[in-house]
């Protein structure tokens, strides 16, 4: 079974048409999910770019890998994965599948996908190169235009100074775009592989839609901002909230763009999805002339979403709402029926169902469970509620988040905890964590977490046993070992 991955970045999973989406247009992701199954509460581990991509590589949950930051505002953790650490491509290599990654990598500081196994060029950091060599000799082959920006959208920081890139104008056709030039590499890897026969495992990751949003004009003002209907998170106050968000607000400068910029944005968010959606539709195209659709399993992911003005907030960051946490999941395996599925599952579950299609043995991505039951159509034994984890960005900040059916709890130890009904609330916007009604739901979703931490062998729940409402304790946290009268008397 040959294995193509197709990923982007930074993925709101409402832009989609398959998700609901009424005016974005995503027709080539639209017919992937018509032919496969598309998960409504697919999930990322951790809502940051490397620690989400570490879990992919390795099916381990980030407090297991320990690869907890992205490179660029690495606070003192690993900054690569443990040399012994599992990972999926060397599994496969060793059942005689050839590797590529074209795209983004962020998966560590000084090993890069080859080192890995993978094929294809080294193209580091979060955002497109665009001053790397293959990028550079990809335009003069075909005498396009080089990359050049103008009338770029920032705010201002608390301290006077321009906030962070959102957005701009590209001066490029679409075919000198990086986004072509990845679809291009991919499909002439995927033309090479075909050629050689072996199964291949080829992964194309897409910098974008991550911010700031580049775009040439044709995408840039594709979608008419009046079409966009603001989040409903937008009348975020963070009143009983944890203050790191509003600060989170202040650093990416949401109050002082005009509400007409806010809309503009997100409209050539949409813009960017669509410039992706035609790109992975050439890789796809290209696999169907190859006639190799019926021997290859595809997926489309995320790492996680976008916040593009949710909860007055752009980018991710220590706040464990649905708009980053909650992505597009999308597996399609031949013979397998199309579909819809409900269960939580996440990106980590996608490194035991590689290696189940590739015939290898699952166990050792230990945080992981293969989908394919439930992309078969059967309908296993399958966990109720979903966990998830932050470790911090610009700074340490550690969570811990589960939600159930209807609730979502979070831990902030540094700050107040999160309880947010889902149903009642599906913007989050309300913190329901003190009130009374919800008192046993919030115990309920503590124990729950508690226990499951343990089994997982994370030592945050250590915090958790003296400071919340956990039940008996099995053991003792008190240091009493230390009470014992001297004997000698």
């Amino acid at each position: 079974m040959n294995l193509l991955f197709l990923m982007t970045d930074q993925h709101r999973v409402d832009t989609l048409g398959c998700y609901g989406n009424p005016h974005v247009a995503t027709p080539n992701l639209d017919r992937l999910a018509a032919t496969g199954t598309r998960f409504d509460r697919f999930y990322t581990p951790t809502a940051i770019c490397t620690p989400a991509r570490a879990s992919l590589l390795t099916g381990q949950a980030p407090f297991r890998h320990r690869l907890l930051a992205n490179y660029e505002r690495n606070v003192g953790y690993l900054e690569d994965l443990r040399d012994d650490a599992f990972t999926f491509p060397s599994a496969l290599k060793e059942r005689g599948y050839q590797l590529g990654l074209i795209g983004k990598w962020h998966g560590g500081t000084h090993r890069n996908a080859a080192s890995y196994g993978f094929d294809g060029p080294d193209l580091p950091g979060w955002h497109n190169p665009v001053d790397h060599p293959d990028y550079l000799a990809y335009l003069e082959e075909r005498g396009l235009p080089p990359y050049k920006i103008s009338g770029l959208i920032r705010g201002t920081t608390p301290n006077g100074n321009p906030g962070n890139l959102l957005a701009g104008r590209l001066h490029q056709p679409v075919e000198a775009t990086f986004e072509h030039y990845l679809a291009t590499r991919t499909i002439e890897h995927l033309d090479r592989y075909a050629a050689d026969g072996r199964p291949f495992y080829l992964a194309a990751h897409f910098f974008g839609p991550h911010l700031p949003y580049l775009l040439p004009d044709e995408y840039f003002d594709m979608y008419d901002p009046e079409l966009v209907e603001l989040p409903p998170s937008i009348a975020e106050t963070f009143e009983g909230k944890p203050p790191v968000q509003r600060n989170y607000s202040a650093h990416w400068a949401f109050d002082t763009l005009p509400i007409e910029i806010t809309r503009k944005l997100i409209a050539v968010y949409w813009g960017y999805v669509t410039l992706i959606d035609q790109q992975l539709g050439r890789i796809l195209d290209r696999l169907d002339e190859l006639g190799l659709s019926d021997d290859t399993s595809v997926f489309f992911t995320a790492d996680h979403g976008e916040f593009t003005g949710a909860h007055r907030l752009h980018d991710k960051g220590p706040a464990m709402y649905e708009d980053i946490y909650r992505i597009p999941g999308i597996v399609r395996v031949p013979g397998a029926p199309p579909q819809v599925r409900n269960e939580f599952v996440t990106l980590t579950d996608c490194t035991a169902t590689i290696l189940e299609l590739a015939g290898c043995d699952p166990e050792p991505a230990v945080d992981s469970r293969s989908l394919l039951p439930l992309v078969r159509g059967e309908r296993p034994e399958w966990p109720g509620e979903l966990l998830a984890e932050y470790h911090g960005h610009h700074f340490p900040y550690p969570q811990r988040m589960i939600r159930d059916d209807r609730y979502k709890l979070v831990v902030n130890p540094e700050s107040v905890n999160e309880l947010y009904d889902l149903h009642a609330d599906p913007y989050e916007l309300s913190n329901r964590y003190t009130h009374p009604e919800l008192a046993g739901v919030r115990r309920r979703l503590m124990r729950r977490l508690y226990d499951l931490l343990r089994e997982r062998g994370d030592n945050f729940y250590h915090w958790m046993t003296p400071m919340y409402d956990i039940g008996a304790s099995d053991y003792d946290p008190t240091l009493s070992s230390f009470e014992k009268e001297d004997a000698s008397g």
